[in-house]
């Protein structure tokens, strides 16, 4: 699962990064990017530097670059390790799973780039170059997997892959360039479906199975499984919020904390580009896609920004902003490819 890949390296980068720092209250630095500071801030306060604080630069570098070496060899030795090399080669895996997996590398690179340019903050980096330190930081890491996707016979280095890690590191970008602050946040949800438990005969000889068994195969069926790789439960959000686009955001009663969210799912997904599968003892299962028609979901529903909550506690600030990258359950409203409009009452 190439999007599992993603969040194992995401999920690593997310425990090291100073989350709970308000990057977009951080005063500009216009003192140069010199390491005086009168007076300095404390090594590990959560409180951003307002200049370059030498500790926590190299602290941050030095803490990144050990733990980027090591997941990556625990990437490498998880997913690559038992499967054959070969020389580089790529692979166009675009429509592969309707393109669920392109829509978790946006998700995943967007939001390793705004855990990087919050640690950049926390050092007291000059906003321009903590951003562009940001950008290499979530291009690199998912660069390392597409090089080693490259090396594996079991995958291939996908431009289409590297099209829409440039998308989330550019959303976040362009963002910061534009308004100093991210008004649309990428984020996801997810719950398992009630899968089929009907048994499915294989198309020649064999044991039959069911759609609960493969999904439960493939995906899993625990909520971490469920968030990171089942492409049928997985829904992936861009949230907008409203009010900092309104003319004067300051003096409007719209609530600062109400986002609107479009979001993009994906149903009947039992394989990559098609619904066909083998199993263990050599049986071959093909659903019929009249029966079981792939398909792509398109949602509309509210959302909430946590970090646009008020409160002066610190540390309730860091507990909300742990929260922002999941989907608030709210009612929504589904189109999808197979011409149907649905209304949940409460959808995740």
């Amino acid at each position: 699962m190439p999007l599992l890949r993603n969040w194992f390296l995401l999920f690593c980068w997310y425990l090291l990064s100073p989350i709970g720092a308000p990057a977009q209250a951080q005063p500009t630095d216009t003192s140069g990017l010199g390491f005086s500071m009168k007076p300095p801030p404390k090594l590990l306060s959560l409180e951003p530097a307002t200049t370059l604080h030498k500790g926590r630069f190299w602290l941050t570098a030095g803490t990144g670059l050990a733990v980027y070496s090591g997941v990556s060899i625990a990437l490498w030795n998880a997913w690559y390790k038992d499967y054959p090399l070969t020389g580089f080669h790529t692979f166009n895996d675009m429509g592969e799973w309707m393109d669920m997996d392109k829509a978790g590398h946006l998700f995943s690179a967007n939001m390793e780039c705004n855990y990087a340019f919050q640690g950049a903050m926390w050092t007291g980096m000059k906003r321009k170059n903590a951003l562009w330190t940001a950008v290499g930081v979530g291009m690199g890491i998912q660069a390392t997997i597409e090089v080693m996707d490259g090396f594996s016979e079991e995958w291939g280095f996908s431009f289409p892959d590297i099209a829409f890690n440039t998308l989330g590191v550019g959303l976040f970008a362009a963002q910061e360039l534009a308004w100093h602050e991210q008004r649309i946040k990428m984020k996801v949800s997810g719950i398992r479906p009630d899968y089929d438990n009907t048994p499915l005969l294989p198309d020649g000889a064999g044991q039959p199975t069911t759609l609960d068994d493969r999904a439960a195969g493939l995906y899993g069926t625990s909520f971490f499984h469920v968030i990171l790789k089942d492409y049928n439960a997985l829904t992936v959000w861009a949230s907008v919020n409203v009010s900092s686009f309104l003319g004067h955001p300051e003096t409007s009663k719209f609530p600062k904390w109400l986002n609107l969210a479009v979001g993009y799912g994906a149903g009947n997904l039992y394989g990559g580009f098609e619904n066909q599968w083998a199993t263990e003892d050599g049986s071959i299962f093909s659903l019929d896609p009249q029966t079981y028609p792939r398909f792509r979901q398109f949602y509309l529903s509210p959302d909430l920004d946590w970090t646009r909550i008020p409160t002066r506690h610190r540390w309730l600030k860091v507990g909300l902003s742990l929260l922002n990258w999941l989907k608030f359950p709210a009612p929504a409203l589904e189109f999808n490819t197979l011409g149907n409009v649905k209304f949940h009452p409460l959808h995740w």
